[in-house]
C-alpha cells in the first residue's frame, strides 16, 4: 500500500478538498475550498472524506464489479473499490433493504433484483458509480445510497453503446454543460465526496480545458482513463495526456488504462504512477484477471485466488451467472480446457463448488445462512405472515422452481384440492407492469383472493407464486422436495420427454407478446386465467 506524504502541520492540506501534498493553505487556495459544497457539509457534520491520493484502486467493471470482487481486491490490498457502472433510471426505482440474512445492505429494484448490494466491510471504501445524464435524476440516485457508500462517481468514460445511446458515458464528454450541470447538482446535494471518471479527448488542449472545467464544480478526484473514445485496450494508454492532466488541476488525479501496456505487478502500479505524475493508480482488466496483484507481498495463483473469490460469491449469495461469469475471465485461455467446460456448464454456485472441490464449504455455509433466516423467522416478522389487503390475502413469496420436483408444482397441488373438497377450480387474474415488464397473479379460490405481494419474471412464475400464498394460508402442501408427500396429486400422466419439450416451451412463453397466454400443463388445462397490463392497454383473455 502507498504511504500517505508527510506534510507538516502548520503547512497541512487536505487532500479531500483538492489541495497537492506539501501545498499551504493560503488565501489562493479558499475559493477552491468554498467551492465544494458537499465537502464543506462533511466537514460541518464532523465527518471525514475519502482521500484519492495515493491510492490503488480497483476500477469500476460491468459484470465484474460486484461485492464478491470488491471485497476481494480490498483483502489483498487495494485502498477503494468501484462497483460498476450502473444506470441511474433503475436504481432510481429501487428501494434500500437491510438484508439480515446476509448482513448487506440491498437496493432491490421493482422485479426483486437486487441491482447493488453492498455491506459494512466495504463502507468506508466502496464508490458508487452511475451511469446518468440528468442531473436531478443523478441526485436522486445519489441521495439514496449516499449513507452507504464513501464517494459517488460519474461515469463519463465507458465507450459502449449500452451506455452512450442514453447520453451517458463517454457521450458526456461532447456536452460539457451537462457535465458541469450534473457534478455541481451532486457536489452541492450529497455529504459524499464526488468524483469522475473520463476518457481524454482527441487533443491535449481540449482534455485539459475539460479537466479543469470539471474541477471548478467541486469534485474530490477526477479519474483519467488514457485512452480516447474510439481506442481500445489494444491501443497503448496515452501516459502524456495524464501527465498533462495531472499538472494542470489542483486535486487528485487517478492514472487508468494501463493494465495491457505496463501494469504485470503491484511494483508497476507505481511505474504507471511516476509515468504519469498522477496521484493514485485504478487497475481495470490486470486485477480482473488476477485481483491478488494489489497484495504487496506478491500475487497469489489463480487457483487461489479463484477459490477465495467463490468463498465471497456463497457467502454473500452472489448471483451464480455472476460468479461464473468472473471466474471465467480469471480462467482466460483456460476457458476452454476440460475444467473451463465444467466450470461453464455449471448453472449453480452450488455446481461452481462442485468444480472446484468445495462442496463441504458449500453446505457449510448454506446452512449456517439457513440457520440465521430460521432465527430471523422465529422472531414472528409479521411482514412475512398473511396481511388482508382490501379484499385479498398477501405475502411476500416468489416462487423457485429447483424447490419443487420436475413433475409438481403448487398449481398441482391447489387444483387437486379444489377438486377434492368439490369446490370451483381456480381462476388466475395476472397483471403486467409495463415499466419492467414484471408479472403478479392473484388466484380467486372458495370466493377468497391470494396473491404474492412480489413481483415476477414470468406469468407461470406469477400463477405458481399465487398458489403458494394460497396453499400456505390454508396450511396445506405446495409439493416442496422433502415436504411429506400429501396423495393429493397421483395423475401426472407426462414423461421426461414430454417434460423437457413443456419447459422449453415455458421459456419461450415468457418472450411472447403479454396478450399472450401460453399453454398450460395438461392437468392445468382447465383453470381459467385472465391478462391485463397495469398502466398500460390490454384486452382480457379468458380461457
Amino acid at each position: 500500500m502507498m504511504s500517505e506524504p508527510e506534510v507538516s502541520a502548520e503547512h497541512a492540506c487536505s487532500p479531500q478538498l483538492g489541495c497537492k501534498p506539501k501545498c499551504c493553505l493560503m488565501l489562493s487556495c479558499w475559493p477552491a475550498v468554498l467551492r465544494r459544497g458537499g465537502l464543506r457539509m462533511m466537514m460541518m457534520n464532523g465527518e471525514e472524506g475519502l482521500s484519492f491520493s495515493q491510492k490503488t484502486i480497483l476500477a469500476p467493471m460491468v459484470r465484474v464489479g460486484t461485492l464478491p470482487m470488491r471485497l476481494l481486491a480490498l483483502d489483498y490490498g487495494a485502498d477503494i473499490v468501484y462497483c460498476e457502472e450502473l444506470i441511474d433510471i433503475k436504481m432510481a426505482q429501487c428501494e434500500r433493504v437491510e438484508n439480515d440474512v446476509l448482513g448487506t445492505v440491498d437496493f432491490v429494484a421493482p422485479d426483486e433484483r437486487v441491482m447493488f448490494r453492498t455491506c459494512s466491510k466495504e463502507k468506508s471504501r466502496v464508490v458508487f458509480q452511475m451511469g446518468t445524464a440528468d442531473p436531478e435524476r443523478a441526485l436522486v440516485v445519489a441521495k439514496l445510497v449516499e449513507n452507504d457508500v464513501a464517494a459517488v462517481d460519474v461515469n463519463m468514460g465507458c465507450p459502449k453503446e449500452y451506455s452512450t445511446k442514453g447520453g451517458m458515458g463517454s457521450a458526456l464528454l461532447s456536452d460539457p454543460d451537462k457535465i458541469e450541470a450534473i457534478l455541481r447538482t451532486l457536489v452541492n446535494g450529497i455529504s459524499k465526496p464526488v468524483t469522475c471518471k473520463i476518457r481524454i479527448l482527441p487533443t491535449l488542449e481540449d482534455t485539459v480545458s475539460l479537466v479543469k472545467r470539471i474541477e471548478n464544480t467541486g469534485v474530490a478526484a477526477i479519474a483519467v482513463h488514457g485512452r480516447m473514445r474510439e481506442e481500445r485496450p489494444r491501443h497503448p494508454v496515452h501516459c502524456d495526456y495524464i501527465q498533462a492532466v495531472a499538472e494542470s488541476v489542483s486535486i487528485p488525479v487517478i492514472a487508468n488504462g494501463g493494465s495491457s501496456d505496463i501494469v504485470k505487478t503491484f511494483e508497476d502500479m507505481e511505474k504507471f504512477r511516476e509515468a504519469t505524475g498522477a496521484s493514485s493508480v485504478m487497475l481495470a482488466r490486470a486485477a480482473m484477471w488476477n485481483p491478488s496483484i494489489f497484495r504487496q507481498q506478491g500475487a497469489l495463483s489463480v487457483e487461489e485466488v479463484m477459490e477465495d473469490y467463490i468463498r465471497y460469491a456463497v457467502r454473500y449469495d452472489n448471483n451464480p451467472f455472476n460468479t461464473k461469469y468472473c471466474l471465467c475471465q480469471m480462467l482466460r485461455d483456460r476457458v476452454e480446457s476440460p475444467f473451463g467446460k465444467r466450470l461453464h456448464a455449471a448453472q449453480t454456485n452450488e455446481e461452481i463448488c462442485e468444480v472446484f472441490g468445495m462442496t463441504d464449504f458449500y453446505n457449510k455455509t448454506k446452512a449456517e445462512l439457513e440457520a440465521r433466516r430460521a432465527a430471523l423467522q422465529t422472531s414472528c416478522d409479521p411482514s412475512d405472515q398473511p396481511k388482508l389487503e382490501d379484499d385479498v390475502i398477501t405475502m411476500p413469496v416468489r416462487f423457485e422452481r429447483r424447490d419443487y420436483p420436475p413433475q409438481i408444482s403448487p398449481k398441482m397441488f391447489l387444483l387437486e384440492w379444489s377438486r377434492k373438497e368439490k369446490l370451483d377450480q381456480p381462476v388466475y387474474e395476472t397483471e403486467q407492469r409495463t415499466q419492467d415488464r414484471a408479472f403478479q397473479s392473484t388466484v380467486i379460490i372458495d370466493n377468497k383472493k391470494y396473491r404474492s405481494s412480489l413481483w415476477e419474471k414470468s406469468k407461470k412464475f406469477a400463477e405458481q407464486a399465487a398458489a403458494v400464498v394460497c396453499l400456505r394460508t390454508l396450511g396445506l402442501p405446495e409439493g416442496r422436495i422433502g415436504e411429506e408427500h400429501s396423495g393429493l396429486v397421483n395423475k401426472r400422466k407426462r414423461d421426461g420427454k414430454k417434460y423437457t419439450a413443456l419447459e422449453d416451451s415455458e421459456s419461450a412463453a415468457r418472450k411472447r407478446h403479454m396478450s399472450e397466454v401460453p399453454q398450460e400443463e395438461e392437468e392445468e388445462e382447465e383453470m381459467i386465467c385472465r391478462t391485463k397490463v397495469v398502466n398500460g392497454v390490454c384486452g382480457q383473455t379468458t380461457r
